[in-house]
């Protein structure tokens, strides 16, 4: 299972609605932030998210999208945290994560490692990547990509009873990749184990123009999570502020043939009402939504398996 959750969707400051950036990520039994502003802690209490981190990416150094490190630190700490914390940023952001940490403290209570991530950099996690690409914003800047590793292939089960194995665990320990014994046979898990799948891929963004690369690292990924600023009637300002409109964020989408889009960011213009900026999008891409706080989202596989 992996659950995205929408914590902010505001840029660079918060509105009565919407607080400023912050993603939740859940997969499996791990549970990561993309970005991390200020009141991030109190929107994971508001959601229900918890606060079992294993890891904190961050997409650059704009307050907005870091300052929420100082209080969820304190907070962990108080709640007794002993794990090590992964914390990433951008190249150069190693000093100001550190500070950001350190802030009115000398120690944090916890365990820390902070890592910076430039394009190509990934960080191993269990049963999946999560890697740094490339995206334009004025700074040092990345956007990350979750990238679950190959799965097992198609389990044929006609052709399983035909060759006479028993259902029940023989099955299972054949997906698996393991071999097993019928008798005088030895069965090889290719025999009934069709090619492996690509696991689920989810593309974020953070604060960019529209880039080609984008395009390339989403193609044809479960979910794009994109910045979505202004709408076209504010393009001048998107490409001058390094950021993206509604239908930019649609045509990155639309080229990558993702299979879902969800916009963020909103400036605080479109924060009540966002349908301008979801008719927009949707002209160009149906599969575009909105996000707003609290948006939780289950993502499948593309293959709907």
């Amino acid at each position: 299972m992996i659950r995205i959750t929408f914590l902010g969707t505001s840029a660079s400051r918060p509105t009565v609605g919407r607080n400023v950036s912050g993603i939740a990520v859940q997969r499996e039994g791990d549970l990561m932030l993309w970005d991390c502003g200020e009141g991030t802690q109190r929107q994971m209490m508001r959601y229900g998210t918890g606060f079992g981190l294993g890891a904190i990416f961050i997409t650059h150094m704009h307050a907005d999208h870091y300052l929420g490190l100082i209080g969820l630190a304190r907070t962990l700490a108080l709640q007794g945290r002993e794990e090590t914390l992964d914390l990433y940023g951008p190249p150069g952001s190693r000093k100001t994560l550190h500070d950001a940490l350190h802030l009115g403290v000398a120690r944090i209570g916890f365990p820390v490692r902070i890592h910076e991530l430039g394009p190509g950099d990934g960080a191993a996690r269990d049963g999946y990547d999560v890697e740094a690409f490339p995206v334009r914003h004025g700074l040092p800047a990345v956007g990350y990509v979750l990238r679950e590793h190959d799965r097992p292939g198609r389990f044929d089960v006609e052709r399983a009873r035909a060759m006479g194995i028993p259902e029940g665990p023989m099955f299972g320990r054949l997906h698996r990749g393991e071999t097993v014994q019928v008798g005088d046979r030895v069965i090889d898990p290719a025999e009934v184990v069709g090619p492996s799948r690509p696991g689920r891929r989810v593309v974020y963004t953070g604060d960019t123009l529209p880039m080609r690369t984008t395009t390339q690292v989403a193609w044809r990924c479960e979910a794009l999570i994109h910045d979505a600023t202004f709408g076209m009637d504010d393009a001048d300002r998107a490409r001058d502020t390094f950021h993206s409109t509604a239908r930019q964020a649609a045509e990155v989408a639309r080229d990558a043939e993702a299979r879902r889009l969800f916009m963020t960011h909103l400036s605080a213009r479109h924060s009540a009402d966002p349908g301008p900026l979801q008719r927009e999008a949707e002209r160009v891409f149906p599969g575009a939504t909105v996000a707003h706080d609290g948006l939780s989202v289950e993502i499948g596989y593309g293959d709907d398996e």
